[in-house]
């Protein structure tokens, strides 16, 4: 057999490699200790070795003297803010390095002229370095903001200014400065980010250079950083970390200070871990590579509206820093750049016009984002359901109407917790993603997901994984966002949010460059997650809509977001929560009277749009997440936001008098004025009214003031009960008979009406009625019985009342209330008890308790037919405690594993027990009008009118009222309060009872007038006895709002266009069931359209129904066409199929069948025949 030898030859190259390995071998090898390499990488830059290291370096030529730079100063008398403009016409003094400006907040403008010597043509960069210790902003010499300062030595440093290369070749250069002593997180006295400020901080300006840095030798800085994160933050198994460890060692062998051609060196050795000529490349590194990114990256700069700063520092944080990612997108044109708050644009557009244009041009060209839709980052969870309808509506109008287009993203990062009705108003703002972040403080389960609202209402949600608003953009925080992604098997993308925030500035050029080499590096190996620039947010979430076909391959999560920390933030700052709530219900009764006024007020009343936007505007502002209306911002903040309150306060009351006298004409506001001029001068003519403007009939008790003379006199005869001292009379005001809103009217004590009565029983005293009945036993409240069952509440031993604990957080104190707090009751006890009224439609006691000088009067109004009174607690307090919390609780003889709380637009049940992780840190809940205990049968509620910390343990129920935290205000709720709570038993469980109902009640009181029997009724007075909008037949559906349509208004002027008027309803489904609303609305309104729509008010769209529309432009049920057959028939068909109903009194009332699903929101608009209605325009405004 024969044999066939094959011999194989090695490539030449081959067999060299082999004969060059040497036989011998005397050398100790090449093995390093890596921990010591990678500890010699800290030396590089900076430290001990400064001088010889590449800090050596990064500067070619540094100016300081006067030849070359030129400094002026001017300080701004006190804390004033003036504009550019006024400000270069003061008189400048000469300034220099090493002066020192103060005291906090003061502003101080600078001009600058630089002389630039002519041989630094040939340098590729020539900056001025701006150092003043705090927060700066650079104008140009007419007035346009060009990018902020952070001074300092922090992570945020930002001093450089780049000149202009025309500038450097004319020589010269001149521009202005304003600087403003605040850090960057304000001026916390100790250092202590969260510490109450230093009213008195001085800074120095530390540096005024014109200098020249070494461009090479600061990318060759940026290449070893990103070097160093990748030894740093990947596993030390992987190619790529050796490899870059293995480089940066190489790269600190190199460079010599004494040669600076070695950085060049460097720089090429670095290529070796990001690709050949991979810096030629710029921007088109990202086109390289694996084109499916998973970290898609987008700057961000979140700026609190107002924390440890005022909001007139947040106008100066929001153009410096905007103005300077405006700069870095000239330079880095993958630089995409989001941001939100309509309210901040808005400043911006107000105080620096030419910014705003610049940043204008930006968001056409895409690369300049608002996300959002809402007036302000607003809190998640104390707002009304209205007014957040009104933050997105505000919101989404501001940016439609400057920059042509609405958000598609809503955007809450840092809200506390968020409640379950938002996906369903973020959807009906036209919005359908969610980006958040705050939960990520808790053990949250997902990273991407389908939110999914109490009404089943969903929004695609991403929370990201890098687990920040502010990533630096580092390795570390790329990796993050796919090693930390809770929910890889369903979704393999992240966002990755970077940039300087919470006190502003946005991204760095060192994060973009950054970024660019970590691009480069992936486009080298597969072990780094891909990164991408130059996409929107609104890019983000239509990949992950696609990639998750549509949501349905990701997890949902129902109702809330809860986050578990925070919860002090429900109760501090007391006047704050109680201006927001006093706010929104007034500019709900504001809206529903102006409304009726425009519709059928005398001739040429004018509806107040204007007015009305620009209270709503201050109300939302107030509603800022993380500082303002959750009590954690400094004291500047609460001095700003309560001077809002009481204009807001005085605006509204203003409005309503004047829509009040168009509805009314001649009428009085009761209580009268000691002033007022126009009182009635007979004794015997005139009569009292009250204005009701909720939905359902009402039966109240109110007290008036009868004074002296004849309109004391006057007023008398109506009273059913008068004062002990005489001076107050009391009214019974009953609507039952108008079954809604409109005219209430004074009635006698008819047999229905159950008298209240108070007594002692030896030590003990009773307050009651034939319904219910209280007891207070050594100054605490030991019984609360339901007289017709005879069934006893308060569980046999125990007692209710005021309680106080130890409040100390482990750190953060305004935000915290810890689980450890229950651990320290202290029970107060009433004192100095006794009989203030005693029926019959008004019995209270007044005590008083010695813990602070609280004062309490306990009364018992009665309400209507077939519902139990509630007792109301009214109280002074003169607080001065600090690190102590006090509240009201009632133990109760009510098993119930959930207790129920009011949320907007609907309500949550949340555990009484401890079972699981989540359910203990439930231990303090928000709740707004309403928290109610039910089991089977029976249950009691506790009702609020300005309060919205509660919490439930076992059967005993809790509202907080006050804490005493001192920082970051040292001050916060120190001094005088009035508010009112009150306790309501009721028959049957929470859903069988009519707790929302009286919730807003307690909430809305009746608006009460004096009619002079000499005034002329007139028709159009008539027309508002009762209010022309009524649900029936779903008396689980509330018509909470009654508005002007906002297409009727010029949106820059805010005048009436004229043609087409509408009105818009708001209805909600307010028990969690499905109802079918029959909506009446009387046939004086002349309706010629009826839409349901979305809260945006369009008339075409997604979601948008034409309920019924009129034959011939006719109104319909006023005429011709639809309308008279339908009062013939009794029944016409809407479009859509909807039922449009005429009642058969030949009125014209027109009825539409709206079907809710639970807690379902409908926005109802009506288009309007004007000529049915009053001639009434509306005011100017220079908007």
């Amino acid at each position: 057999m024969a044999h066939h030898h094959h011999h194989h030859h090695p490539p030449p190259e081959t067999v060299q490699t082999a004969a060059s390995y040497a036989e011998l071998n005397l050398k100790p090898g090449a093995k390093w200790v890596k921990s010591l390499t990678q500890g010699r990488l800290d030396q590089f830059v900076g430290g001990h070795y400064s001088s010889v290291n590449l800090s050596s370096a990064l500067f070619t030529h540094r100016l300081d003297d006067e030849k070359h730079v030129k400094l002026q100063v001017w300080s701004a008398p006190g804390l004033t803010k003036p504009s550019f403009d006024e400000a270069v016409k003061q008189k400048f003094k000469p300034a220099k390095k090493g002066d020192r400006f103060g005291p906090s907040w003061s502003n101080h403008w600078w001009k600058v002229t630089v002389h630039i010597p002519s041989d630094w043509t040939k340098y590729e960069r020539v900056q001025f370095e701006f150092d003043p210790g705090c927060e700066a902003m650079i104008f140009s010499t007419e007035g346009t903001p060009l990018q902020g300062i952070t001074g300092g030595y922090g992570g945020d440093r930002r001093v450089e200014y780049i000149i202009p290369l025309s500038d450097r070749k004319k020589g010269t250069h001149e521009f202005v400065i304003e600087s403003s002593c605040n850090g960057m997180f304000g001026v916390p006295w100790n250092g202590d980010t969260i510490e109450p400020p230093d009213m008195n901080r001085y800074y120095t300006l530390d540096s005024a250079d014109l200098v020249v840095p070494n461009q090479e030798a600061w990318h060759l800085l940026w290449d070893f950083q990103t070097l160093k994160e990748l030894t740093q933050s990947l596993p030390g198994n992987s190619i790529i970390q050796n490899k870059a460890l293995k480089v940066a060692n190489e790269i600190l062998n190199i460079f010599d200070s004494g040669d600076l051609k070695s950085v060049g060196k460097a720089r090429k050795a670095a290529e070796q871990v990001f690709g050949e000529g991979w810096a030629e490349k710029g921007a088109k590194v990202y086109d390289e590579g694996e084109k499916t990114a998973q970290v898609w990256g987008i700057g961000h700069c979140h700026i609190d509206t107002a924390w440890l700063w005022p909001y007139s520092s947040t106008q100066q944080k929001v153009a410096r820093s905007w103005s300077t990612q405006v700069d870095l997108m000239e330079r880095y044109p993958e630089h995409r750049f989001t941001c939100s708050s309509a309210q901040q644009f808005k400043w911006l557009e107000q105080l620096y016009p030419k910014l705003f244009e610049k940043v204008k041009e930006k968001i056409i060209s895409g690369q300049f984002q608002p996300v959002g839709g809402a007036w302000v980052e607003h809190d998640g969870n104390m707002p009304s359901g209205e007014a957040f309808a009104r933050q997105m509506i505000f919101g989404q109008r501001y940016f439609e109407s400057r920059f042509g287009k609405r958000c598609e993203t809503a955007w809450l990062p840092d809200s506390f917790g968020l409640n379950g009705a938002l996906p369903q108003i973020i959807r009906s703002a036209g919005m359908k993603h969610f980006f958040t972040q705050k939960l990520s403080c808790n053990v949250f389960p997902h990273s991407t997901f389908n939110w999914v609202g109490i009404d089943g209402t969903q929004i695609l949600c991403h929370m990201t994984p890098v687990d920040t608003y502010t990533a630096q953009a580092t390795v570390g925080d790329i990796q993050k966002g796919i090693h930390n992604h809770k929910n890889l098997e369903s979704s393999q993308t992240s966002l990755l949010v970077f940039g300087n925030g919470d006190g502003g500035g946005g991204p760095l050029s060192k994060m973009l460059e950054n970024l660019r080499r970590i691009r480069a590096a992936t486009n080298e190996s597969r072990e780094l997650p891909v990164v991408n620039m130059g996409y929107s947010v609104d890019d983000f979430f239509d990949h992950l809509d696609e990639s998750s076909k549509a949501g349905k391959v990701l997890p949902n999560w129902h109702g809330e977001l809860y986050l578990e920390f925070h919860r002090g933030t429900y109760t501090s700052h007391g006047s704050i929560k109680k201006g927001n709530r006093k706010s929104e219900i007034l500019l709900r009764d504001v809206e529903h009277v102006a409304t009726l006024a425009s519709l059928f007020g005398k001739e040429g009343y004018i509806y107040p749009k204007s007015k009305i936007d620009d209270a709503w505007e201050k109300v939302l502002l107030n509603q800022s997440m993380n500082s303002v209306l959750p009590g954690s911002a400094i004291g500047m903040v609460y001095d700003d936001a309560e001077k809002l309150y009481a204009e807001v306060s005085k605006a509204g009351h203003q409005i309503l008098e004047e829509a009040f006298q168009a509805l009314f004409p001649s009428s009085i506001s009761l209580p009268f004025s000691p002033s007022s001029s126009s009182l009635p001068e007979s004794s015997d003519k005139g009569s009292i009214i009250g204005y009701n403007t909720l939905p359902f009939a009402r039966r109240a008790v109110i007290g008036l003031p009868l004074g002296t003379g004849v309109k004391g006199n006057g007023m008398r005869g109506e009273a059913v009960q008068i004062s002990k001292d005489g001076n107050v009379g009391y009214y019974l005001m009953d609507s039952s008979a108008s079954e809604g809103a409109g005219v209430v009217a004074p009635r006698g004590l008819f047999a229905d009406i159950k008298p209240a009565s108070a007594w002692t029983e030896g030590d003990k005293f009773v307050l009651g009625n034939s319904n219910v009945q209280l007891t207070i036993e050594e100054g605490r409240i030991t019984s609360l019985i339901d007289v017709v069952l005879g069934r006893e509440l308060i569980p046999d031993g125990e007692s209710g009342g005021l309680i106080w604990y130890n409040d100390r957080p482990n750190y953060w104190d305004a935000w915290d209330i810890e689980i450890h707090h229950l651990e320290t009751p202290h029970p107060i006890a009433f004192s100095n008890i006794s009989i203030a009224e005693n029926g019959p439609v008004r019995a209270s006691l007044i005590a008083e308790a010695s813990y602070g000088g609280t004062t309490i009067s306990i009364t018992v109004p009665t309400l209507k037919e077939n519902s139990r009174s509630f007792f109301t607690f009214d109280a002074k307090v003169d607080w001065h405690q600090r690190h102590e919390c006090l509240k009201f609780e009632i133990p109760l003889n009510i098993h119930n594993d959930n207790a129920t709380y009011e949320v907007p637009w609907g309500h949550v049940s949340r555990p009484t027990h401890k079972n699981t992780a989540l359910d203990m840190a439930k231990f303090e809940v928000c709740g707004h009008k309403y928290a109610d205990l039910s089991e089977y049968g029976y249950g009691v509620a506790l009702l609020s009118e300005s309060k919205y910390g509660f919490a439930c343990h076992g059967n005993v129920l809790s509202m907080s009222l006050l804490r005493g935290a001192t920082a970051p205000d040292a001050e916060q709720d120190q001094g005088k309060h009035e508010f009112a709570w009150a306790v309501m038993p009721h028959v049957g469980s929470f859903l069988e009872s009519d707790v929302p109902i009286a919730a807003h009640f307690f909430n809305s009181p009746l608006h009460v007038r004096f009619i002079p029997a000499t005034t002329t009724p007139n028709t159009q007075s008539m027309n508002a006895k009762n209010v022309p909008f009524k649900v029936e037949g779903a008396p689980n559906v509330i018509l909470e709002t009654i508005k002007r349509g906002d297409d009727d208004f010029d949106t820059y002027s805010l005048q009436e266009k004229g043609g087409e008027k509408s009105v818009v309803l708001r209805l909600y489904e307010a028990y969690g069931g499905h109802a079918s609303a029959r909506l009446r609305v009387s046939g004086r309104v002349g309706v010629k359209k009826v839409f349901v729509t979305g809260l945006l008010e369009d008339e075409e769209g997604e979601g948008v129904r034409l309920l019924a529309s009129s034959a011939g432009g006719s109104s319909i049920g006023q005429g011709s066409g639809a309308g008279a057959e339908g009062r013939r028939e009794g029944r016409t068909r809407g479009t859509d199929g909807d039922s449009v109903d005429y009642d058969g009194s030949g009125s014209g009332d027109a009825v539409y069948e709206i079907p809710f699903r639970g807690f379902q929101v409908v926005t109802v608009k009506l288009i309007v025949d004007t000529s049915s209605t009053s001639s009434g325009t509306t005011e100017s405004s220079d908007r």
